[in-house]
């Protein structure tokens, strides 16, 4: 791949077609912190160079994009794997076939607006000047894999590049995924929630005690829970209305689906104080279901299960 031109293109000729439909990943809430090297952060983009350098370059090879925030975990473990990825895919030589680029929104805002950013982690491709959405969220790293694969299929057709093959056998790569899955993934790009959250209940019903099934069940019924909200203005209204339980449940919601446990175990703590009944179970269930997103190992998880424990008894 040649070297980044410079240029002086605008955005004007960009715009976003369909992409790839996701979810919230709440498998990266399950994984240690993530220590991020500087050399995966590929290519850094700014608003500088957004427009003399990656725009131009696009026109060469494919960019794909990660817009990250330090606050996020979950965009945060993305960083790493789509680095490997652009290792995987260099040539023999070691030269990379596409771009792997990374925004940090907190650094770069403008960036982030021009990108039509609302919430990270966003991962976008841009071939010959045209943004191509992929996802907003975290898949496991099988359907990241599969994504890139895509995307680098449809920029080979463009005449831009070539697809990944496999080293041994020169066949196109490929990520097997379950039919339930496929028919998961299907629905969500449709749109169609109670479609997906059907599939992977089928999943779970033929394989019981598969762990991807089981967490794409909880991400799908989280994204049904947090449908159309305004995670902004839920937490606000939740935080000015404390002894509203439905608002302490909604707003737990929408922070756990932006990777914060902390404050959405916290709220469920708080709220818990104050309950009897009915409320408290409910109020209870739904911090397990909360605790059942974290790595075991956490010691978040411990301290939570600890203050669970106080309040309760």
């Amino acid at each position: 791949m040649p070297p980044l031109p410079k240029g002086n293109k605008g955005l004007g000729g960009l715009g976003g077609v369909g992409g790839v439909g996701g979810v919230f990943d709440l498998s990266t809430l399950r994984q240690p912190a993530v220590t991020i090297d500087p050399e995966d952060l590929g290519y850094v983009i700014t608003q500088e160079n957004l427009i003399s350098e990656l725009l131009p370059a696009s026109n060469d090879a494919v960019a794909i994009i990660l817009c990250w925030s330090p606050r996020s975990m979950q965009a945060q473990s993305l960083i790493p794997m789509m680095r490997q990825f652009n290792r995987d895919d260099a040539t023999a030589e070691g030269d990379p076939t596409w771009i792997f680029g990374t925004v940090n929104v907190d650094a770069e805002p403008a960036v982030a607006k021009a990108l039509q950013v609302q919430s990270v982690p966003l991962a976008i491709a841009i071939i010959q000047e045209q943004l191509v959405p992929l996802f907003e969220s975290v898949p496991p790293a099988e359907q990241v894999r599969a994504v890139i694969t895509k995307v680098l299929e449809l920029a080979a057709q463009k005449g831009l590049g070539a697809a990944p093959t496999d080293a041994d056998d020169g066949i196109p790569s490929e990520s097997p995924l379950e039919p339930e899955e496929e028919l998961a993934l299907a629905a969500l790009e449709q749109g169609d929630l109670l479609a997906a959250k059907s599939a992977y209940e089928s999943w779970i019903n033929r394989a019981p005690g598969t762990n991807l099934a089981q967490l794409g069940l909880i991400q799908v019924e989280l994204m049904i829970r947090t449908d159309g909200l305004n995670f902004d203005q839920v937490i606000k209204d939740a935080d000015a209305h404390l002894d509203d339980l439905d608002l302490q449940l909604r707003a737990a919601d929408c922070e756990i689906a932006q990777g914060d446990f902390d404050a959405s175990s916290s709220r469920l703590l708080i709220a818990l104080k104050s309950l009897s009944g009915d409320d408290q179970k409910r109020a209870r269930d739904h911090l397990l279901l909360i605790f059942s997103m974290i790595d075991p190992a956490d010691p978040r998880l411990a301290k939570a299960r600890q203050m669970l424990a106080s309040t309760l008894f």
